[in-house]
């Protein structure tokens, strides 16, 4: 009921979004008038039924349970684009001359408003509802361990999902997460008395046998069935699906980025941004210059190898915002660090000290948007210790990232700036990039100290 509602009103929207956008250019914008309204009226009739076809096609009419809004909307908005297209590559085709293009502009943008506005209400009135405890999916959890925990947590941590969890199964009744409700040779039974709506299977490794057993009971019953692998802690967010001659495989290192569309949109908007940058800040990176030359002796530009893209290393460039030291190639910057110059730690402050990066991203070692790189020194001691790290470097490093712009950067958790790191790479998209951008432009002044001459003082004679 809720799909057939969800279908009905969707094509309630388009027609009336055709009909205003007549008002809209006829009306309040005064264009001449071409073709009669009731000619609107059938064009209005055309694009809802086009917009049910192309949305069903794509899939926006399966369950949107576990789907975020922000992906919904921005599939809805590419599908009515490419909607509001058709109409006009029709009109061209068919030599509808007297139609305005500009009724067809404003028909997407006001389309597009309807259907986004009516989601979200939708959305809302069903998160009020599920909290009431109706329309929720029954679901059986078969296994138990480190996936089944994982599977759990996500469902308790997002009652929106509007996920009933009737209990467990597994060989004993020791894991105590959900109620236990049998062992896996008693599915049948099981399915009899709980009647899920899905089952979700959890198995740990060492029980892997079981999953015949489980698919055959979930056949016969004709219930829904979905698993979580044993190893999903070391899979992406969004897996890719291969074939080999029809043999499935999934692919748990492909990332948006490697669609070389993507990669070429990335690279575009990298060189022409950083030009642009350079261009702006150029005033500011002169007065940065003579301040780093006058307040102690050495180069104004330091250069640090760093490991980037596929491992390889490259030298990336900061100006100079500490003293000449020993440990520059291996020692951990820190907010309280008696390295630092007064004026050092100033631009450090404003991030100004980044700035020349910018000719790092226009060399193609960098980009604006990534993982921020690291040490080779830091590299090899974190590869041994941090699940995954490695994995941040499928991609050029950027001046800014997903993890600086939410606090994790300079002396915080490397866990957690992986973390996020990993989720920018397995999500990425332009409208990531944009979010990130927009963020960083709020967080250029950090938490860092800045260094008074008074603790310049003290620093030289304690040393």
């Amino acid at each position: 009921m809720l799909n057939q509602f969800n279908v009905f009103t969707d094509a309630v929207a388009v027609f009336l979004a055709m009909l205003v956008s007549y008002w809209l250019r006829f009306s309040l914008f005064h264009g001449i008038k071409g073709l009669p309204f009731n000619y609107y009226v059938w064009l209005g009739v055309a694009a809802a039924a086009l917009t049910l076809v192309v949305f069903a096609v794509a899939g926006l009419y399966e369950s949107f349970r576990a789907v975020r809004f922000h992906v919904e909307a921005g599939r809805v908005a590419v599908l009515e684009l490419l909607v509001a297209l058709i109409i006009m590559a029709a009109m061209f085709v068919l030599r509808l001359g007297e139609t305005s293009r500009w009724s067809v502009v404003f028909f997407y943008g006001t389309a597009t408003l309807l259907l986004l506005g009516k989601r979200a209400c939708i959305r809302l009135l069903l998160r009020r509802y599920r909290a009431m405890g109706y329309n929720q999916k029954r679901v059986l959890l078969v296994g138990h361990g480190e996936s089944a925990e994982a599977y759990v947590k996500r469902v308790a941590s997002d009652r929106n999902l509007g996920y009933q969890m009737l209990g467990y199964v597994a060989d004993n009744s020791r894991w105590g997460k959900l109620p236990y409700c049998g062992t896996y040779d008693q599915l049948e039974e099981i399915f009899r008395q709980k009647k899920p709506d899905e089952v979700v299977v959890a198995l740990p490794t060492e029980e892997g046998r079981w999953m015949k057993n489980i698919i055959n009971a979930c056949e016969k019953d004709g219930t829904k069935l979905s698993v979580v692998p044993s190893y999903v802690r070391y899979m992406p967010a969004n897996p890719q699906v291969d074939s080999v001659n029809g043999l499935p495989l999934i692919n748990l290192r492909r990332i948006p980025l490697d669609n070389l569309g993507n990669a070429f949109i990335k690279r575009a908007a990298d060189i022409v941004c950083a030009l642009l940058l350079i261009a702006l800040a150029s005033p500011l990176m002169l007065i940065a210059a003579i301040g780093v030359k006058l307040s102690s002796p050495g180069p104004v530009i330091f250069k640090q190898e760093r490991v980037g893209k596929d491992k390889k290393t490259f030298y990336m460039y900061k100006f100079r915002s500490m003293k000449v030291n020993s440990s520059q190639n291996t020692g951990w910057s820190k907010n309280e660090d008696d390295r630092k110059t007064w004026f050092g730690s100033l631009i450090r402050k404003c991030s100004v000290d980044e700035l020349p990066q910018f000719f790092n991203v226009l060399k193609g070692d960098m980009s604006l948007i990534g993982p921020r790189p690291e040490l080779p020194f830091f590299v090899e001691q974190f590869r041994e210790e941090i699940p995954r790290y490695m994995v941040k470097h499928q991609v050029r490093p950027g001046i800014t990232g997903w993890a600086q712009v939410n606090g994790f950067r300079g002396d915080t958790s490397i866990t957690k700036r992986i973390e996020y790191d990993l989720y920018y790479i397995e999500n990425w998209s332009p409208a990531f990039d944009l979010r990130i951008l927009l963020m960083t432009v709020f967080c250029m002044f950090n938490k860092e100290k800045i260094n008074s001459r008074r603790d310049k003082k003290a620093g030289d004679e304690k040393r």
